[in-house]
């Protein structure tokens, strides 16, 4: 029996494919940071949320020209070990398994906690309920996502069902009921830095465009990768942006941007005032699929990252790792990422979180749409299925963007991103020590 992978998706099926990895938990709860950071104003929020999408959408076209060229299982760590070398290829996976994976999946179970205390008529700050919930969240997907694979699969499925509901309802009765209050006055609220704040907001954004590399990883399935992945990316994100800008804009039109700065939970606000106590309930049980959904994507695949460094005897502890069960899931690893991410959730910092997130994986973004340029020169002849459009102008805006926002990143919140950096850095002497060990 071949072990080769068919070619049986077509254009739909990834033009879906993007849409259901890309839209998450950031949508409904980042509008709240968006706008405490602009003082309560609504236009630059909302010019964020288009360039954010168009960010995103320069990136998932520039980092699939690599991700096709080089079809190995790894992901980002790959494409990167392949253009600097094995180190940084290495860092690139420490870092989504003691940081990324983690502090997304921390993330997603604190925003998860904070919305189901509401709805059991508690405070969102009560983190002698919020807490529990969020670690028992992560603890509970955890043993879900060690029984199987494809049990992980199934719960995928419902949580699309349950992040669309609540997305199309406030949409359609937000234009419907709302009554436009304003929606792009003013761009920015009193003693507010224009320029660093769109650094700011742009951070939240790109936390709620965030999934998209892991599109590349269909590449090899495709019938026409040439032709139908741009075609996938530019119009699945694209749907995705437009998606994005509807609810906000529907957001503004029946609640002002200052109040929506006021709660943890903007879409259920929103969501009361639409339907009433009852109806807005029920709109937030649907996002709380929708969260639990994308907590879930997390945990079924960042475990995988820790496993693949972990075959190759990087990390320490490799050897219990690489331990599969009958299920196929490496449970191990899926007891690391839940416990590190269960550590993270103590803060109960939700866009703290994030943001730490967001920095620490752009700058391998950054350094993968350079990868790109630099494989060009290095191997020109290289296969390449796909190649990035209007090059090198696309890969320019990615690494432009993405160089803004982590710069930016760096000189407004320091310690956030220092902190990222150190725990990224702390891989290294480890890489050192197991590389050593290992050979002899």
């Amino acid at each position: 029996m071949s072990k080769e992978l068919k070619k049986n998706i077509g254009f739909l099926a990834a033009l879906s494919t993007v849409v259901g990895v890309v839209i998450g938990s950031g949508v409904f709860f980042k509008p709240q940071a968006i706008y405490t950071a602009t003082n309560g104003a609504p236009g630059l929020g909302l010019i964020a949320w288009i360039l954010g999408g168009l960010i995103t959408i320069a990136g998932g076209l520039t980092a699939t020209e690599v991700s096709a060229a080089i079809p190995k299982t790894g992901g980002m760590m790959v494409y990167i070990e392949e253009v600097y070398g094995k180190s940084l290829g290495f860092l690139t996976g420490w870092m989504q398994t003691v940081l990324f994976f983690p502090g997304t999946i921390a993330a997603c179970a604190v925003i998860f906690a904070q919305q189901a205390s509401e709805l059991l008529g508690s405070t969102s700050d009560n983190m002698i309920l919020v807490l529990p919930i969020a670690v028992g969240i992560i603890l509970l997907t955890a043993f879900l996502n060690t029984i199987g694979s494809s049990f992980g699969g199934y719960i995928q499925t419902i949580a699309t069902v349950g992040k669309l509901v609540p997305l199309v309802l406030i949409i359609i009765f937000g234009f419907i009921r709302g009554n436009s209050t304003s929606v792009f006055n003013p761009m920015v609220g009193s003693g507010v830095n224009t320029i660093t704040t769109l650094g700011q907001v742009l951070v939240s954004t790109l936390f709620a465009y965030d999934g998209w590399i892991n599109v590349g990883a269909i590449a090899g399935e495709m019938k026409n990768p040439g032709r139908d992945l741009p075609r996938a990316i530019v119009g699945g994100l694209s749907l995705v942006m437009a998606v994005y800008l509807a609810i906000n804009i529907a957001y503004l039109w029946v609640v002002p941007a200052s109040d929506l700065a006021m709660v943890t939970s903007p879409a259920s606000l929103v969501a009361t005032k639409i339907f009433g106590a009852i109806g807005g309930k029920v709109i937030s049980i649907g996002i709380l699929i929708s969260v639990f959904g994308t907590l879930n994507g997390y945990l079924l695949t960042g475990p995988r990252v820790a496993y693949a460094l972990s075959k190759d005897g990087l990390l320490p502890g490799s050897r219990m790792l690489i331990k599969v069960n009958k299920g196929s899931s490496p449970y191990n690893a899926i007891y690391l990422i839940s416990i590190l991410a269960s550590i993270y959730a103590l803060t109960g910092q939700f866009n703290l979180l994030s943001d730490l997130t967001v920095f620490a994986i752009w700058v391998f973004y950054v350094l993968t749409f350079i990868g790109v340029i630099m494989l060009r020169k290095s191997k020109p002849n290289l296969n390449r299925p796909y190649r990035v459009p209007l090059y090198p102008i696309i890969p320019l805006v990615a690494i432009l963007g993405g160089g803004f926002v982590v710069i930016n990143q760096l000189l407004t919140s320091p310690i956030i991103s220092l902190g990222g950096i150190v725990i990224t850095i702390i891989g290294f002497p480890i890489y050192k020590y197991r590389i050593k060990k290992n050979s002899q």
